[in-house]
């Protein structure tokens, strides 16, 4: 084919391509999902659909076949057990991102708050509790992890006691989360080894550690052992999982179910599509592999 043929050719399929895509761009929610594959366990955060009652989120979420929120507190346990749906994160606990368990001076306060917030897990039939560093405010990344780890140790007998897995969520310093210490994954691993314990565990977040360090694929099979969850969400700007980022999810999936992981993918990315569950959808469609 002649050089200008093929250019016109080019540019033609190109406009049909285009075409295609914006017109499938923002589906409504009245759009069938197909059966899921059963590969992913997929959940979401709900604090990214914030407009929506979460009675109304519970509803969308079954008509989905998605099972699972993150980040939700006791106050609402009851509202997920009436739709059957898993709390696969539980919070609730803790001082927030800021303020955590590299810390000393917080250590009694954190101790007190988890060793409450264990058993109220555990007899709501839930496994993860979600936890955090803390910022730096100058301290050495060293003297951190050794802070972490010996407040920690001190609630791990009472979480292997009821089954309950503590995770401390990777979150960017760059973009996000100034200052937030840990920030790394090897940084969270290291602190995993110094705990010891089958139930303290690190929450993959994608989108924070694709802004830190990159190498997802790479990181997930190195470190599977010690990412107990994981949170999706679109690189940059934290919004859908499509082709509008970076990111590849399909082959992030397929690399974390080769891995034999058993948990929850939650989503995590903050829609801008005025149909938010259609948005919700979409991202559930791209991980189920």
């Amino acid at each position: 084919m002649k050089r200008r043929k093929f250019i016109g050719a080019s540019a033609a399929a190109s406009l049909s391509l285009m075409a295609t895509k914006n017109t499938n761009a923002m589906p409504t929610s009245d759009t069938e999902t197909s059966d899921l594959n059963g590969n992913i366990n997929h959940s979401v955060c709900k604090w990214c659909y914030g407009k929506i009652p979460l009675e109304e989120f519970c509803k969308n979420l079954n008509e989905m076949g998605v099972k699972a929120i993150d980040l939700i507190e006791p106050k609402d346990w009851p509202t997920l057990k009436k739709y059957d749906i898993h709390c696969s994160m539980a919070s609730g606990a803790g001082l927030g991102i800021e303020k955590g368990w590299n810390d000393p001076s917080l250590h009694k306060e954190l101790i007190d708050d988890y060793t409450k917030m264990i058993p109220k897990v555990a007899e709501a039939g839930y496994t993860n509790l979600i936890c955090f560093s803390g910022n730096r405010n100058g301290m050495d990344d060293a003297v951190g992890l050794k802070n972490c780890a010996e407040g920690l140790k001190q609630i791990m007998p009472l979480a292997e006691k009821h089954g309950v897995v503590i995770q401390m969520e990777l979150l960017n310093s760059k973009v996000n989360h100034k200052d937030y210490m840990c920030d790394h994954s090897e940084w969270g691993v290291a602190l995993c080894k110094q705990i010891g314990s089958e139930n303290f565990k690190l929450l993959y977040d994608i989108y924070h550690m694709q802004i830190m360090e990159g190498d997802i694929i790479r990181n997930i099979q190195d470190y599977h052992q010690y990412f107990g969850h994981y949170h999706t969400g679109g690189n940059p700007g934290r919004n859908e999982i499509n082709d509008t980022q970076e990111l590849f999810y399909p082959a992030i999936m397929k690399a974390i179910v080769a891995t034999g992981f058993k948990g929850h993918v939650a989503q995590e990315f903050i829609p801008t599509w005025e149909d938010q569950i259609a948005a919700l959808k979409e991202g559930v469609t791209i991980c189920d592999v």
